[in-house]
């Protein structure tokens, strides 16, 4: 699904956007599948890789836009 005006040419225009959005999935993948058996340690350090992740999505999703643009 894409956004009014903008074109599949995005996922391939900004690759970092791309790279960091499959790195978010697959960490709350994982956290999905495994939360109910990890400790409370890992979970408090999984949310604070998906808060870092969420910024960086965010940043490259940005710059993308500001050079695109």
């Amino acid at each position: 699904m894409t956004a009014p005006g903008q074109g599949s040419g995005e996922r391939r225009a900004n690759r970092e956007l791309r790279e960091v959005l499959n790195e978010l999935v697959d960490h709350v993948r994982y956290v999905a599948r495994n939360v109910r058996t990890m400790p409370r340690q890992d979970i408090e350090y999984a949310e604070e890789r998906l808060e870092w992740l969420a910024e960086e999505v965010w940043r490259a999703a940005i710059e993308g836009r500001e050079s695109s643009g």
